[in-house]
């Protein structure tokens, strides 16, 4: 394939990603736990909860907040909502990488092994 032809392709997945990226909801990062607390011995042990709780970090701390059954789905939506913003963000970085390897010259400059060595070196 040529290299004009696999730029095209190339931005047109970036393009696509853009589009996905702009029709994304709310974000969230973090996770969501069930929690129930057992109490008492024996034959009186009492069961409490379920309880749940979205654990994120902030500051490079880690901060839990008590959520209530009816908030659960749409924090779980934002959570994945933002899983999958970071998996087209990541996506995009590469093809940004591949893009700018193909569109922009390189004349003289040796690349390290690995990569593709430019066309116009001696």
């Amino acid at each position: 394939m040529n290299e004009s032809k696999k730029l095209m392709q190339l931005q047109k997945r970036m393009n696509n990603l853009r589009e996905k990226l702009a029709e994304i909801g709310l974000l969230l990062q973090g996770t969501i736990a069930e929690r129930n607390i057992i109490r008492g011995a024996g034959s009186k042990k009492k069961n409490y909860g379920p309880y749940y709780q979205w654990t994120f970090k902030k500051d490079g701390k880690t901060v839990t907040v008590n959520l209530a059954a009816g908030q659960i789905g749409e924090f779980q939506k934002a959570i994945d909502n933002n899983k999958e913003a970071e998996a087209a963000m990541e996506e995009m970085r590469n093809l940004s990488r591949e893009i700018l390897d193909l569109s922009t010259p390189t004349p003289g400059v040796i690349r390290r092994k690995g990569q593709k060595q430019a066309q116009n070196n001696p």
